[in-house]
């Protein structure tokens, strides 16, 4: 028996939801950030499953963690069998079969040469932390460079080389020094007005002929940290010469290329990393989210040659737990197994549709993604490119009232990111409310 989904049965938030909520806002820091009351019971699949017996459709994967679906069969199946032989013992100190299986398969899935060596933690920033770290031990160098809109995490390490919106830094000042932004390969949207054609990606060249030769000796830069696509940014797609010419740039002065993949690893562009449609090999790799379908992991992964810090160096007591790692090694083998092919073809459907969607609405600016990692573009004008903020934020409260799920990224983008394992049929259910609430939205414009 087909189950509908989405199926709303209650007001939002129902009864039963109000009673977390409120006892959330009691105890719950306030600094979570919150889209709308969903409050959920259960989940499989693409479908989530509130307090009040609502369904809904899933189209933000719990922030690009849930990539083989919610609650996958066999990875709960991994789940409770490791859990019957080991839940921890600190891969800090001991030795595991799990981290060690897990560290292999991520050297040779990586871009690159298998001559990887990889350190465990347990989430996206951890990564981040961990690979600042690494690039300051191995080059001698302090500083850094990031770019604008980049987000990298909201630990402190990572917090300093974020630069997406300025409330993640209010009041917490002075970051880690050293760290230097700089533009991204915007070119959809070039703050020098640039056009892609004949730029030449300028943001890298502006790195070795105006920011090395005026501000920062290319020679103290340790490492260069970079999203393959921007996530929070806005799902900003550079230039494949971008990261050629940065790679290149790299090369010629000895600085590390450290890919941040937290958000576009694991099969989310329809390839295992996203890394892999520019041709490039990192120094570095980050690693989290999608690696072990929710349960908590990260990793970094580095080149044998630049992980030559020493033990105590670096550690983590729950990095690599060995449930995560189970997990981990199971997510794997279904997104090799089909589930990556399955974010390139449902993902390529997705876009065309959206596109689509943009020859009848004058508010979608533009559509942008590789695989199941689509942002659409919301603008009041097109010819200025006014950003539609409020509009934003007023469809995606609009879509989880009629049951599908969405998050915004950028000022004035929604971001589609639903499991590897959405089919064809559930987009359309996804884009048939999609369209319904841009209808209504224009119409009140």
């Amino acid at each position: 028996m087909t189950i509908e989904t989405p199926k709303i049965v209650t007001s939002l938030p129902g009864e039963k939801a109000r009673e977390v909520l409120e006892k959330d806002d009691r105890y719950i820091s306030k600094s979570y950030t919150r889209s709308y009351p969903m409050v959920v019971k259960e989940a499989r699949g693409v479908t989530l499953v509130d307090e009040d017996g609502n369904r809904f459709l899933d189209f933000t994967s719990g922030i690009a963690v849930c990539n083989t679906g919610h609650c996958h069969p066999e990875v709960v199946k991994a789940i409770k069998e490791q859990a019957d032989r080991l839940i921890h013992m600190s891969g800090t100190d001991f030795y595991y079969r799990p981290q060690a299986d897990l560290a292999e398969k991520l050297a040779h899935i990586t871009p690159g040469s298998p001559d990887k060596r990889v350190f465990f933690c347990n989430s996206g920033a951890e990564s981040i932390e961990a690979a600042l770290k690494l690039a300051r031990y191995h080059t001698k160098r302090q500083r850094i460079i990031a770019f604008l809109g980049a987000f990298h995490g909201r630990t402190m390490g990572a917090l300093s080389l974020t630069a997406s919106k300025a409330v993640q830094e209010k009041g917490f000042a002075p970051l880690v020094p050293g760290v230097t932004h700089v533009p991204y390969g915007y070119c959809y949207r070039c703050p020098y007005n640039l056009k892609p054609e004949t730029c030449d990606t300028f943001c890298v060249n502006w790195l070795e002929e105006d920011l090395f030769k005026r501000v920062i000796p290319p020679e103290e830069v340790a490492a260069i940290f970079v999203e393959p696509i921007q996530g929070e940014g806005g799902y900003i797609i550079p230039p494949v010469e971008f990261h050629r010419k940065l790679r290149d740039l790299c090369d010629r002065y000895d600085i590390l290329y450290v890919a941040d993949e937290v958000q576009t690893g694991m099969g989310r562009t329809g390839k295992m990393f996203a890394l892999e449609h520019f041709g490039i090999e990192p120094d570095i790799m980050t690693i989290a989210k999608g690696i072990a379908s929710g349960m908590p992991l990260g990793a970094m992964v580095s080149k044998s040659t630049v992980m030559n810090w020493v033990p105590g160096s670096h550690a983590s007591t729950f990095g690599g737990n060995p449930v995560s790692c189970a997990a981990a090694l199971k997510t794997i083998e279904l997104l090799e197994n089909g589930l990556v092919e399955n974010a390139r073809v449902v993902g390529a459907y997705l876009k065309e549709r959206l596109e689509r969607f943009q020859e009848s609405f004058e508010l979608i600016g533009d559509v942008r993604g590789l695989g199941l990692m689509v942002g659409v573009e919301l603008v009041r004008d097109r010819e200025k490119k006014t950003k539609a903020i409020e509009e934003r934020n007023a469809i995606i409260q609009k879509c989880f009232e009629r049951g599908l799920l969405l998050l915004g990224c950028g000022e004035n983008t929604i971001r589609m990111i639903p499991p590897l394992v959405v089919t064809k049929p559930e987009v359309d259910r996804a884009l048939g409310i999609f369209k319904e609430v841009l209808a209504n939205t224009s119409a009140a414009g």
